[in-house]
């Protein structure tokens, strides 16, 4: 077998880490072939659940693990790590503004970022998944500096996902004759799902999104909102936020940094904008990418319309907002 690699999970203990553990120890994210060794990180008075866990990894009996380190120590957690999934966030509260949970959570990324540059591996990928994902990125690359900013990435897979299964409601076909949708800008209610460059195959010919569902009111009206509060509607439905589909999403994002993406598909993930399509530079946004050998790339010159110009810009307002509150905050 392969060296281990060694994945740090924050946050272990709670909702989305529960499932998370068990995908990235079952193989899925890294290979079946690749033994993997679990930092699994918490609070301290989550130690007593995080043991539960372990527990439960020992019973699943997953090949695949190799050890399991649980710790409420960011030194022991990020010792040596290839790969960190930073899950562990405060979540929002009733009566709490956005503003409010950013204030708090770029804190702890603020901290998890210095741990990072300490004890981790400089080739380490990490993928912010905690809220507000893509400035709690910028802000753990910002105290991290000397690990490469584009080895920080946020997550907007699951609002690909999202999209990805809506369209193939809506044309009764499998989900995985969906592709290349995007989600531009934030992970947040101004992100535009946007379904113009995807295809679909129906009557096994790759057809135009636009072009299969013949609804351009329903694909610029309904398609986004429903994809812009889903994590709402989950959370009306199920009386908590969305994990199993989370951590999904999570261990897809991490799959195709460590695998590739496949010839002709592209994957949506808040990187580093570097200007492109007339975004800001200097925050986290959601672009198209493709992925080789650990590297992404933004795919370019895709061209966008008046609709998309304005949704694209509505969402990079709003990151220049939080991200300006958040350098704040870390200042406080």
């Amino acid at each position: 077998m392969a060296e281990p690699v060694r994945v740090c999970i924050t946050g272990a203990a709670g909702q989305i880490g529960y499932s998370l553990v068990y995908m990235v120890g079952s193989g899925v994210v890294f290979g079946n072939d690749t033994p993997v060794i679990l930092h699994l990180l918490d609070i301290a008075p989550m130690m007593g659940v995080l043991n539960g866990v372990c527990m439960e990894i020992s019973d699943c009996a997953l090949p695949c693990v190799r050890d399991v380190i649980p710790t409420d120590d960011p030194a022991v957690a990020f010792k040596d790590i290839d790969a960190a999934f930073l899950v562990g966030a405060m979540p929002r509260k009733e009566g709490m503004e956005r503003k409010d949970l950013l204030a708090a959570n770029v804190k702890i990324f603020k901290v998890q970022g210095q741990a990072l540059d300490q004890f981790a591996k400089k080739s380490v990928k990490v993928l912010v998944v905690g809220n507000p994902a893509n400035t709690n990125a910028l802000i753990c690359a910002k105290y991290a500096p000397s690990i490469p900013r584009e080895n920080f990435s946020a997550m907007t897979r699951l609002d690909q996902n999202r999209a990805q299964a809506q369209i193939a409601n809506r044309l009764g076909i499998p989900i995985a004759d969906v592709k290349n949708l995007i989600i531009w800008g934030n992970h947040s209610s101004t992100q535009f799902p946007d379904a113009r460059h995807g295809t679909a195959l129906v009557n096994s010919q790759p057809t135009p999104i636009y072009d299969a569902i013949k609804d351009d009111a329903w694909l610029k009206g309904d398609f986004i909102t429903t994809v812009q509060k889903r994590g709402g509607a989950v959370i009306a439905a199920r009386k908590l936020s969305s994990a199993m589909s989370a951590a999904k999403a999570a261990c897809d994002h991490m799959k195709s940094i460590w695998q590739g993406t496949p010839e002709g598909h592209f994957v949506s993930m808040g990187v580093f904008s570097d200007g492109s399509y007339n975004t800001p530079e200097g925050v986290m946004y959601s672009f198209p990418v493709v992925i080789k050998d650990q590297k992404w790339t933004i795919v370019k010159d895709l061209p966008i319309d008046d609709f998309a110009r304005e949704k694209m810009d509505a969402t990079a307002k709003e990151l220049c907002e939080e991200r300006d509150d958040a350098v704040a905050a870390c200042q406080d």
